[in-house]
């Protein structure tokens, strides 16, 4: 049998079903795609309801955010709401590693394709992942979760803002992603039991379970103290200094965890005499005295201009950073050197976060159009153009746009 060619990625011949919508679930289906997964991402009809989330919108109509967590993957629409839909997705089934669906739950039960009752026992290789709010039963069990209800559900608004501005959801959709993360966790290990036992097995992802989880260190802090966290900024509930501070152009994030740390900032910014001030002596006393340690480095970095700064602490073992805006982020050398951002057929994004060093992956093609590869797929799977025909001319395929575009020219 000849060795596997991983030269696309470490997972180079795994095969994925992509079910899901929005953004944990493509998430996770795009990383497996990154790494050398073939994924075929099946879309209901009217499409990925993200590639509606715009502007901004790329060349052919998608929202940019459907791109960020679609690419590498070839896709099409399929109506499973109707049995011929769901007969094309069990062809290709039979030669999958993975489903990934995120559905209300109860959904692929009622289209006779639940894991426990049907597919684990027609395809018992099989890895299930199924990606919900807040699971299938329980006091919530089944209702829709979204990233910004769940933020406010699990207590992550109640600690992120300032006393001032109240509860605010935190500015990128953090359960989503961390749930997506999480589901990519869960098949990895499923597939590692695999290769041991034959057998595949369901893997449960829920956004409540994920966002609980994200309660770092405030869950644990009420837990041993029974004070309930508040709102802290940009602070930290048990580091100090560890916060956003202005100085002479702009701002500046200081992540000092220690001791030591503090003492090298002190006398980098010409201030040894904070070091001989009780207050400030440990950790617990400057965190007892926060605002006058506050004041204090405000009044100091008033003199001093952000990128010098930041260069010189750091290079003194500092931690210090710009607070940067998001094309002030993408700009500086280091993206470039860690290539962070990529381009491919005309499509731009966040290259790859994860470096393996034998089989790296690399950012695959650029997101697919709604319904571009069916006739490729279908053809694949054993489907001969006269099914893939009757197929579309049923409905249960969706058109591609090129399809769409010929239709219409005929029409007029």
């Amino acid at each position: 049998m000849p060795a596997t060619d991983f030269s696309r990625g470490a997972l180079t011949g795994l095969r994925v079903v992509d079910l899901s919508r929005v953004l944990a679930g493509p998430l996770c289906a795009q990383i497996l795609a990154d790494h050398g997964a073939d994924v075929v991402k099946i879309e209901p009809p009217s499409g990925d309801e993200t590639r509606l989330l715009g502007p901004p919108f790329d060349a052919a109509g998608d929202a940019a955010y459907f791109g960020a967590v679609n690419r590498g993957k070839r896709a099409f629409g399929l109506d499973l709401s109707r049995p011929e839909g769901r007969t094309v997705l069990e062809t290709l089934l039979a030669d999958a590693d993975v489903l990934i669906e995120n559905f209300l739950p109860g959904t692929m039960e009622r289209w006779n394709l639940g894991y426990e009752g049907v597919l684990s026992a027609r395809y018992p290789r099989l890895v299930y992942c199924a990606i919900s709010g807040f699971g299938a039963d329980g006091p919530l069990g089944g209702l829709p979760g979204y990233d910004a209800v769940l933020q406010a559900m699990c207590g992550l608004m109640s600690i992120n803002g300032t006393p001032e501005s109240g509860a605010v959801r935190i500015g990128i959709p953090i359960v989503d992603y961390v749930t997506g993360y999480n589901a990519l966790t869960g098949i990895l290990l499923a597939l590692s039991a695999r290769r041991e036992t034959g057998k595949g097995q369901k893997v449960e992802v829920a956004l409540f379970d994920t966002a609980l989880s994200l309660l770092v260190p405030h869950a644990a802090n009420w837990l041993c103290s029974g004070r309930t966290p508040g709102r802290l900024g940009s602070a930290h509930p048990n580091i100090a200094p560890y916060d956003k501070f202005s100085a002479g152009d702009g701002e500046v994030f200081l992540g000092i965890v220690n001791d030591g740390q503090f003492r090298r900032f002190c006398r980098q910014v010409k201030r040894e005499d904070l070091l001989d001030d009780p207050r400030f002596r440990s950790n617990a006393a400057r965190l007892q005295h926060v605002e006058a340690l506050r004041a204090e480095i405000e009044r100091t970095l008033a003199g001093f201009k952000v990128e010098e700064l930041c260069q010189e602490l750091m290079r003194n073992g500092v931690p210090a950073g710009a607070v940067n805006s998001v094309p002030q982020a993408f700009a500086q050398p280091h993206v470039a050197h860690r290539q962070m951002l990529m381009e491919e057929d005309g499509h731009r994004a966040p290259g790859l976060p994860v470096k393996l060093a034998r089989t790296p992956g690399r950012p695959g093609r650029r997101p697919p159009r709604l319904g571009e590869h069916a006739r490729e797929v279908l053809a694949e799977a054993g489907f001969d153009d006269n099914a893939i025909e009757r197929l579309f001319a049923s409905g249960v395929l969706a058109a591609s746009i090129q399809q769409q575009g010929d239709r219409k020219e005929r029409k007029q």
